[in-house]
């Protein structure tokens, strides 16, 4: 069971409020990047709690298996050699959804319903409703929903709402034996967060910090890294990520002109029959296309 409707707080292409009846407290994963030893545990939980198996991939010289997201993968361990003014550095990131909270993938989406997000945040997708149309993949500045070839859906990382739901954490965040994850309010997890980055600060990562991008109105799943001034060296983590502009204007400007066009479309059609009639046939053509047709 998935959080139900009264916490639901805003649906794609749905200009109807939802009920918002329940008000509940506003939650975010925090993933410190210093302290993961990338074992991959948090995979196999993800896909031994929502049941879902990848295929066997092969091995392309690297640790990253599967070497990118599917619609079975909903998270992966990406890792990276990298030169930093620390000499050579292996940074390990744990990549999936972000939960935003100005949904990209939300907004691009046309389908009532099928991706929806929750007062707590969470960023959640209602397969049933999924039309396949892959406008929020589109929509989505981190690269994370997937389209399944076997039944045309979307898939990606729910935060294990239907844990969360019932006062659990995340299965990722259960499992991670160095506890590099942790789960809790936002306000929780920024000010541990913070003491994690005095921390590093400490050991001489000057630019170690909090990402929390505000260019998606911030997420709730975060990172601490040791390099927060360039992102790019976690496997290319954008660094000011943020809703495409033709997403903004399809679901803007472009809309209500187009629902005014096909409006006017419509009132000139009811004058036109109004006041000229029913299109009609005069005998002399009927005669001539049935003339035509004989020979």
């Amino acid at each position: 069971m998935a959080l139900q409707s009264l916490d639901i707080q805003r649906r794609s292409a749905t200009t109807t409020p939802s009920p918002s009846q329940r008000e509940t407290v506003e939650v975010a994963k925090l993933i410190d990047v210093s302290k993961c030893i990338g074992c991959k545990a948090c995979q196999v939980a993800c896909m031994e709690w929502n049941d879902t198996r990848d295929a066997i991939g092969v091995n392309t010289g690297v640790y990253d298996n599967p070497t990118d997201l599917t619609e079975n993968s909903w998270t992966v361990m990406r890792y990276a050699e990298v030169e930093t003014d620390r000499g050579l550095e292996w940074l390990i990131r744990k990549d999936g959804c972000m939960h935003c909270a100005d949904p990209g993938c939300l907004k691009a989406c046309p389908a009532p319903g099928a991706i929806v997000q929750y007062s707590n945040g969470i960023v959640d997708f209602q397969e049933e409703n999924c039309i396949g149309c892959g406008y929020c993949i589109a929509g989505c500045p981190f690269n994370v929903p997937r389209l399944s070839k076997k039944d045309s859906k979307v898939y990606k990382c729910t935060l294990c709402s239907d844990r969360v739901a019932v006062g659990l954490e995340p299965a990722c965040v259960k499992t991670c034996p160095t506890g590099a994850i942790v789960f809790g309010s936002k306000e929780d997890m920024i000010q541990h967060a913070e003491e994690r980055i005095v921390d590093l600060q400490a050991r001489g990562y000057v630019n170690a910090g909090l990402y929390d991008p505000a260019g998606v109105g911030g997420t709730h799943v975060m990172y601490v890294l040791q390099h927060a001034d360039k992102p790019g060296l976690y496997s290319g983590l954008p660094n000011d990520p943020s809703i495409s502009p033709l997403v903004s204007l399809w679901k803007g400007v472009s809309k209500p002109l187009a629902s005014l066009a096909i409006g006017l479309v419509a009132i000139g059609s009811f004058f036109h029959y109004v006041t000229k009639g029913p299109n009609e046939v005069s005998k002399d053509i009927e005669k001539e296309f049935e003339k035509e047709f004989e020979e």
